[in-house]
Parts: C-alpha cells; structure tokens; sequence
C-alpha cells in the first residue's frame, strides 16, 4: 500500500477535508515569544513581575509602550530589550505576550499558572 493509501486509512476525515480542501483554521493569537527564560527560575516565594507580566496586564499598545519605557528608564530592561518588545508589539500585536491577566489574577490562578 502506498503512504497516501495508508494515510487514508489512518485518518480517512483529515485526509476528506485535505483532498476536498475543506480544511478548517484556527487563528492563534496568544504566542508568548518574551521572558520565557525568566519562568523556569522564578521563585515562587519572591516572585516579581517582569516585562510581561506587566504588559499582560495592557489593555492597549499604547498603555503597553508606557510600561516599557518606565522600565527602561527604571534599568529593569535594556535598551535593546525594549526595542525588540516594541518590535514584537507593533508587528505581532498586544496578545502575542499572552492573554489578558485581569486583576487579581494571582490570587485566582496562583504565581506558577498562566
């Protein structure tokens, strides 16, 4: 059998849909491509926000813009930090850090959950 004919077999509804090209998509707009180094080593007892963090909590670009360059201006990020979060703001959007965390958010989901 050919590995079209066993795909077939195999998944005989995604092969339908790929064949009658019917294939569903999803837009995924919830990437978060900053501070994932930063998650692994926090402690959970001092815990600190950081960049994104704050950001999550944005409601707009603007608002988001602000928070880096207060931090810059703290020196808890670099320069270059900043501009390549403003980079990824512009291009990728607000959402691309993540979903919104409202307010109280720690005290529902705890310190380790998104």
């Amino acid at each position: 059998m050919s590995e079209d004919g066993d795909f077939r077999e195999v998944f005989p509804s995604l092969s339908k849909e790929l064949e009658e090209r019917t294939t569903k998509t999803l837009k995924i707009d919830g990437v978060r491509t900053m501070a994932e180094e930063t998650g692994s080593t926090r402690n959970k007892e001092t815990f600190t926000p950081d960049v994104v963090d704050y950001i999550r909590r944005c409601d707009t670009v603007s608002q988001a813009l602000e928070i880096v360059d207060f931090l810059v201006k703290q020196n808890e990020i670099s320069p270059s930090q900043a501009r390549e979060i403003k980079g990824q703001l512009k291009a990728d959007g607000l959402r691309s850090f993540g979903s919104k965390k409202e307010k109280d958010h720690y005290l529902h989901h705890g310190i380790g959950e998104e």
